[in-house]
C-alpha cells in the first residue's frame, strides 16, 4: 500500500528526532569506556595527544554547544575525553 509508505516516510523524521539523542548518549557511554580501557592498557597521555591532533587536523571545535552535541554527536566532545582520560592516568 503507497499511502502507508508514504505516511512511514513522513512520520519517521518525528521518531527519530526522539530517539537521536538517546541513540546518541549511548554510544558517548560506550565512548567512554573504550577510552578507559585504552587508558588502561596504553599510556593516556599519547591518547590524550593523539586525540588533541585528530581534533586539530579534522578542525573541529573541541567545546561544541551541549544541546547540539545532545542530537547531534556520536562522540563525545574532545575537551571531555582529555579530562576523562587524564583521570584515569
Amino acid at each position: 500500500n503507497h499511502t502507508a509508505l508514504i505516511l512511514f516516510t513522513l512520520t519517521l523524521p518525528v521518531f527519530s528526532f526522539f530517539i537521536a539523542p538517546i541513540s546518541n548518549a549511548l554510544s558517548r557511554k560506550h565512548e567512554f569506556e573504550a577510552d578507559a580501557f585504552a587508558a588502561k592498557h596504553t599510556n593516556a597521555d599519547d591518547l590524550v595527544s593523539s586525540l588533541v591532533k585528530l581534533y586539530r587536523d579534522n578542525a573541529a571545535t573541541l567545546t561544541p554547544d551541549k544541546l547540539y552535541s545532545a542530537f547531534h554527536d556520536s562522540h563525545p566532545s574532545a575537551s571531555i575525553r582529555i579530562k576523562e582520560l587524564k583521570r584515569h592516568a
